[in-house]
């Protein structure tokens, strides 16, 4: 019964192998050349001047959740596009209902002005 288990040992151990190998090379013959512009913090395209910890805008909150949205969106449609022929009109009639309540979403969302930056 064990020796079922054996090609998915030889998997993982051969896996593993490779993964651990790939970052010894990489150590081993990646050049070192630190400098204090590769050691210095670096944030948003800009020197750090205040503590890590400070509050951020909503706004980029707001933008994360939007493109998660969004990103979620063309989740469903992928799946959907593939078994279209499967679900027939039903499936047709779900998606398209599911499409209209982030397009009336999208549109709420742009007369409201969180697609603005100021």
């Amino acid at each position: 019964m064990l020796e079922n288990y054996l090609p998915v040992l030889l998997f993982m151990i051969v896996g593993l192998t490779v993964g651990v190998v790939m970052i010894v090379l990489g150590f081993v013959l990646a050049p070192s050349r630190p400098d204090s512009e590769k050691l210095s913090p670096y944030e948003c395209g800009f020197e750090a001047f205040e503590d890590s910890r400070m509050k951020f805008d909503v706004r980029y909150y707001l933008v994360a959740i939007l493109f998660i949205i969004f990103d979620l969106e063309i989740a469903f449609l992928f799946p959907w596009g593939v078994v279209l022929e499967d679900i027939g009109l039903f499936g047709y009639v779900a998606m398209a209902i599911f499409l209209g309540i982030l397009v009336i979403g999208f549109i709420y969302e742009w007369k409201k002005g969180a697609l603005e930056w100021e």
